[in-house]
């Protein structure tokens, strides 16, 4: 069962703001029923508060930041202390009656917060709603400074003809399509809610735990920073999770470069950090699964690195965020060796840039079908692994080339094309 706890407000707690309450109602009731009403209030408000400890079910605070009426932050972070599997969601511009308020979608938020299911237990496949159209528009006008990027998408016809658009995406699952992380994930949400928009493909990404992880969330500035990755999809990154969406015929999103990629150093942009073991090869043979190699550039476009991880090393105190960021994070590969084995989470600084152009290429479809006990031996399983990894490569090459020729890449003729042509009109690229 789950508990849905709703406070708003921003004002002060009915103990300390009774009079001031009573002030604001005095022409709407009696001053002896205001003075009933508020000490029921407090003598309810001790018996609950008494026993919040013993409370299993999964609650989720919602606190509206605009609100006169009654308290909402610090209420919210004092039920979180208190509640033993509680997440909070709060809401900025939002007031007293947060769930009548245009713009307010509860069951998004539900969703968001991972707490949306089908039976007793989560099932992160099975539980999944796609985002309504209502629900991808509010998540791409959100993203509003990458959309303005202006994505160039790219793919390759079976005949190796590369095409622009998404023509060369299989119609039917399963599918893995297998890539390059950009820094701080930047290129997620653009694609995956733009091939969305455009094909109707819902990507299900496998991610890091710490995206999952509601003790982690309470660390991070937002606590509903990773709810739009919940949402378009997203499932923790296992075996189980990987084996049934290929088994369910899913198009898969898989980084093999992880967090070492998504988090790289000075330097690094563009640079593979994928494990030696072929790990998804032989699963994707498994179900005859299509993988298709895709390259992106343009983060150097969108933002420099000031201080990495190396960097933040050498900062005082930094020692004790890094242990609480990865206190309770899920270890993965820990069976690797070098800089790809445990990953640890951290942030990093950087410098914004006028936005320019994200280029996305989608190489020609591998086919794994009929292949099965062929890539059962590891030779074969590993030869494919590196030809896929090349085939990354080579379209993030091929990227880094061509999109020195096109005459849209700097903002401002973007901007004059759109002036002439439309807001919303196709901004052409480079030649193909």
């Amino acid at each position: 069962m789950q508990m849905l706890l709703t406070f708003i407000g921003r004002g002060t707690y009915l103990e300390e703001g009774g009079q001031a309450l009573s002030e604001f109602l005095v022409d709407v009731l009696p001053r002896e029923t205001i003075v009933w009403k508020l000490q029921m209030l407090r003598i309810a408000s001790s018996f609950v508060n008494s026993r919040l400890h013993a409370v299993r079910a999964q609650t989720l605070v919602l606190a509206s930041g605009y609100d006169v009426l009654l308290p909402s932050r610090e209420e919210a972070q004092r039920l979180q202390s208190m509640l033993e599997n509680c997440r909070v969601r709060h809401f900025r511009d939002n007031g007293h009656t947060i769930l009548l308020e245009g713009g307010f979608d509860i069951v998004t938020t539900i969703k968001g917060a991972e707490y949306y299911r089908r039976s007793s237990q989560t099932d992160f496949i099975a539980d999944y709603l796609p985002p309504t159209p209502s629900e991808l528009k509010k998540i791409l006008d959100s993203f509003g400074i990458l959309n303005f990027a202006n994505l160039v998408m790219l793919s390759t016809l079976p005949d190796g003809k590369i095409v622009r658009g998404l023509a060369g995406l299989p119609e039917e699952g399963p599918v893995v399509l297998v890539g390059y992380h950009m820094l701080m994930a930047l290129e997620l949400v653009p694609l995956v809610a733009g091939v969305l928009s455009s094909t109707g493909i819902n990507l299900r990404g496998l991610g890091h735990p710490f995206l999952f992880n509601k003790y982690s969330e309470q660390l991070l500035p937002e606590s509903s920073l990773f709810d739009v990755c919940r949402i378009l999809g997203a499932v923790p990154v296992t075996t189980f999770n990987f084996y049934k969406l290929l088994s369910e015929k899913h198009f898969v999103l898989l980084y093999p470069g992880g967090a070492r990629e998504v988090l790289h150093r000075k330097g690094e942009e563009y640079k593979l950090f994928w494990p030696e073991q072929p790990e998804f090869v032989r699963m994707a043979s498994r179900f005859g699964a299509k993988i298709i190699p895709f390259g992106v550039v343009g983060e150097d476009d969108i933002c420099d690195v000031l201080l990495d991880y190396n960097d933040l090393l050498k900062l005082p105190f930094y020692d004790i965020m890094d242990k609480k960021l990865n206190k309770d994070s899920v270890k993965l590969r820990a069976d690797c060796t070098g800089e790809i084995q445990n990953q640890p989470i951290h942030p990093m600084v950087v410098l914004p840039k006028v936005p320019g152009r994200f280029y996305f290429i989608f190489g020609k479809p591998i086919e794994t079908r009929g292949r099965e006990m062929e890539l059962t031996e590891k030779e074969n399983a590993q030869h494919m692994y590196l030809h896929v990894k090349s085939e990354v490569e080579n379209c993030i090459k091929y990227l880094k080339e061509k999109r020195e020729e096109d005459p849209y890449r700097s903002i401002l003729p973007r901007l004059l094309y759109q002036a002439v042509h439309g807001h919303n009109a196709e901004i052409p690229t480079f030649e193909l």
